[in-house]
C-alpha cells in the first residue's frame, strides 16, 4: 500500500481553554472528589488485591520471578546505604528526590513481598530523613513534586508498619515541604509549572495528587484543593500526545512525562476508582508506539531534542500499564523482551502483564503527527542488522528542543551511522547564556546557510509521507527555519533499493549568495575521495556518495569541543561545503551499507522532490 499525506504543522496555542467542551475529562469538585476514597491503606498504585494476584502469577511465570529477584537484589543494596541527605547540584535537589522515589518503591515493594522488617525499617529511615529536610527545593518544583510522590507512596505502603509518631512526622514533612508549597501553584488558575504543555505539568500535578491522596483520610483539605485543580490542568499536557502518541520533547522526556502520567492515573484509579476521563484523552492510548517505533534495530532511540546521549530503548515499565489499560498487547510484548535483557524495576513487577496471544507484526513505517512530526522507516523488525532511518520536522520553540529541524539518523548492520550528540549538561557553567554546540544547528544532521543556525522560531511540516512494501519516503518543508537566507528549503529522506539504502536530498531557493553547508555527525572512521566517503565502524562499512551537485566533494571535520561543554571525543562531521550559492541548489547524498551478501544497490537517478 502506498499513500500520500499533506498536512500542516500543528502549533500549540497558548490561549486554549483548559478543558474543551467536548473533552472526556470531567473534573471533580472539592465536595465530590473524596466520595469514593478507598480509606484503607495501601491504596496508591499497588493495592493488596493486586499484590496477591501477582504473587499467585509469580508461581507459574518465570519472567515475573526474575522481576521479583531483581527487586530484592536492589533492595538489599539499598539496605547497605546511609539515609538520604539534603544535597543540591546546581539549583536542583532532583537527584535526591529521584533517589528517594527509587528507594521507597524498591524497599516498600520488597517488604510487601517478603514481610522482612529490614526493608521496611530502611524505607522508614529514608522517609524520616527527607521529611526532616529544611525544604524540598520549591523554586525548582520538579524536586518538590517527585519527593511528594516518594513520601506519599512510602507513607501509604508502610502505613501499617509505621508507629503513630513516625506517621505524624512523615505527614508533617509531606504537608510542609510538599503540599503547602504545591497549593501556591494553583492560585489564580495555576502557575506555569502546573499549566505547562510539557513534562512539568505531569510531574508537578501527578506528584502532588499522589501526596495528597496518601493522607486524604486525615488531612482531606489538601486532596480537596489539589486533585480538582490538577485534573483541570493535566489535559493541557496530555493533549500534547495527540493525535498519534508522539511526544515533542523527544524520547528521553517521553519517558519522564509518560512515567508520571501513568503514576498519576494509576493512583487516581486505585485511590478513587476514577481518573475523571484523563486516560481517554486522544493520543494517550497510542503513545506506547512512540518509543517502540523510534528505536532503531541497534536499540538506539531517534535521539532528538534533549535526549540522553546514546539513549536506548530499555526497560520501560509504563508500557505494561499502557498495554493493560488500552488493550495493546504489543506494548507488553516489547517490555517483556526488554526484561529479558535488563534488570527489572519495581514498576515492572507492579504493572506486569503476562504473555498472551501474539500481536500482528507492526507496519515497517510510521508517521507521527503533532507539535514535532516524526517519520520512521525500517527494512525489518526483530533483525538487529536491519536498515532504519528517521527524520523530524516540528517547531523549534517546543520545550527542550534543539535547532535541529530536518535532523535524520541512520542504522544499518547493527551500527548507528548518522547520529545525534544528545543533550548538554544543564548544570554546566553558563548553560543559560552561552551558545551550546549540542543545541546549535552546526552539530546536527541539517543544512546550514551562511554559517547561521536555523531560526529559533522555525516551524516545519512533513508535506509528503509514502509507505509501501518496497520503500518509504518523507518530504519536509523546512523553509521557515531558513527564511533569512532562502525562500524555500525542502528535504526528502527515502529508503531505496528495496530498503537496502538511504537517499537524503535537499533543495534550496536562495535569495542572496551564501555558503551552503551539509553536515552529518558520525562515530565512524571516514576516508574520502572527492564525492565518495567510506564510513567504517568496527568491521562494518557504509559508502556515502554525492549524486548532486556535480563537482561537490566531501570533507571531514571534528565535532570535538572544549570543556565545560561535553567534548564529543572522536566524533566527526561528514561535510559538503558549497561556496557562494544563489538561486536553485540541490544536494543529494546516497548511503549504501556494505551488506554481507555483497550485493550493491545502484544509486537512483536524481529527480526533483516534487516528483518523489
Amino acid at each position: 500500500m502506498s499513500g500520500k499525506i499533506f498536512i500542516g504543522v500543528t502549533i500549540i496555542c497558548m490561549n486554549v481553554q483548559l478543558i474543551a467542551a467536548d473533552s472526556p475529562v470531567k473534573p471533580p469538585t472539592a465536595e465530590t472528589v473524596l466520595k469514593t476514597l478507598n480509606k484503607a491503606h495501601p491504596r496508591l498504585i499497588l493495592t493488596d488485591k493486586r499484590l496477591a494476584e501477582l504473587k499467585a502469577l509469580m508461581k507459574r511465570d518465570d519472567l515475573l520471578k526474575k522481576c521479583y529477584k531483581d527487586v530484592l537484589k536492589q533492595a538489599d543494596e539499598y539496605c547497605t546505604k546511609p539515609p538520604l541527605k539534603y544535597k543540591k547540584i546546581g539549583p536542583r535537589l532532583l537527584s535526591v528526590s529521584r533517589a528517594c522515589v527509587s528507594r521507597i518503591y524498591t524497599l516498600g515493594l520488597a517488604w510487601r513481598l517478603t514481610g522482612k522488617e529490614k526493608y521496611a525499617a530502611k524505607a522508614k529511615e529514608n522517609l524520616l530523613a527527607v521529611c526532616a529536610f529544611k525544604d524540598w527545593n520549591p523554586p525548582h518544583f520538579l524536586d518538590t513534586a517527585e519527593m511528594s510522590h516518594a513520601v506519599g507512596v512510602g507513607y501509604d505502603w508502610l502505613f501499617d508498619y509505621l508507629d503513630a509518631e513516625s506517621r505524624e512526622k512523615i505527614r508533617a514533612g509531606l504537608i510542609n515541604n510538599g503540599l503547602k508549597p504545591g497549593l501556591v501553584l494553583y492560585k489564580g488558575g495555576g502557575t506555569w509549572e502546573v499549566k505547562s504543555f510539557y513534562n512539568w505539568n505531569q510531574v508537578c500535578n501527578g506528584g502532588l495528587i499522589i501526596g495528597a491522596l496518601a493522607i486524604a483520610e486525615t488531612n482531606p483539605e489538601y486532596a480537596r484543593r489539589i486533585v480538582p485543580s490538577a485534573v483541570k490542568l493535566l489535559p493541557r499536557a496530555l493533549a500534547t500526545y495527540a493525535p498519534d502518541g508522539a511526544w515533542p520533547e523527544g524520547p528521553s522526556y517521553w519517558g519522564y512525562a509518560t512515567r508520571y502520567t501513568v503514576y498519576c492515573l494509576a493512583a487516581l484509579n486505585t485511590a478513587l476508582d476514577d481518573d475523571f476521563g484523563l486516560s481517554q484523552i486522544k493520543g494517550l492510548s497510542e503513545t506506547g508506539l512512540f518509543p517502540i517505533y523510534t528505536a532503531g534495530p541497534t536499540g538506539l532511540s531517534f535521539n532528538f531534542a534533549d535526549a540522553r546521549e546514546n539513549l536506548r530503548l530499555s526497560s520501560t515499565p509504563c508500557l505494561f500499564w499502557l498495554a493493560r489499560r488500552f488493550d495493546k498487547p504489543m506494548f507488553a510484548e516489547v517490555q517483556r523482551e526488554m526484561l529479558s535483557k535488563y534488570s527489572a524495576r519495581p514498576r515492572d513487577f507492579i504493572w506486569y502483564m503476562p504473555a498472551g496471544k501474539k500481536s500482528p507484526a507492526p507496519t515497517l513505517d510510521k508517521y507521527f503527527r503533532g507539535p514535532v512530526e516524526v517519520a520512521v522507516f525500517r527494512s525489518a523488525w526483530n533483525d538487529p542488522n536491519a536498515l532504519f532511518v528517521a527524520v523530524k520536522a516540528g517547531y523549534s520553540k517546543v520545550n527542550h528542543s534543539h535547532l535541529d529541524i530536518g535532523n535524520f539518523e541512520i542504522d544499518a548492520l547493527g551500527v548507528r551511522w548518522a547520529r545525534d550528540l544528545g543533550m548538554e549538561n544543564y548544570n554546566m557553567p553558563g548553560y543559560s547564556n552561552s551558545p551550546i554546540y549540542r543545541i546549535r544547528s552546526i552539530s546536527h544532521n541539517v543544512p546550514v546557510l551562511a554559517g547561521k543556525d536555523q531560526r529559533s522560531d522555525g516551524k516545519a511540516r512533513i508535506t509528503t509521507f509514502k509507505t509501501g512494501h518496497s520503500d518509504g519516503l518523507a518530504v519536509l518543508d523546512l523553509s521557515s527555519a531558513y527564511k533569512d537566507h532562502a525562500r524555500n528549503v525542502t528535504r526528502g529522506v527515502a529508503t531505496v533499493g528495496g530498503r537496502r539504502a538511504v537517499l537524503v536530498q535537499d533543495e534550496f531557493k536562495i535569495d542572496k549568495p551564501c555558503e551552503v553547508a551539509w553536515g552529518m555527525t558520525t562515530d565512524a572512521k571516514i576516508t574520502v575521495e572527492k564525492n565518495v566517503a567510506v564510513l567504517t565502524i568496527g568491521d562494518k562499512k557504509m559508502t556515502a556518495r554525492i549524486l548532486s551537485p556535480a563537482g561537490a566533494v566531501f570533507t571531514v571535520e571534528s565535532a570535538e569541543q572544549k570543556p565545560p561543554q561535553k567534548t564529543n571525543k572522536g566524533v566527526k562531521r561528514l561535510m559538503i561545503r558549497l561556496k557562494d550559492q544563489k538561486g536553485d541548489v540541490r544536494i543529494t547524498v546516497f548511503f549504501a551499507p556494505h551488506w554481507p551478501d555483497g550485493k550493491s544497490v545502484k544509486p537512483p537517478a536524481v529527480k526533483p522532490l516534487k516528483q518523489w
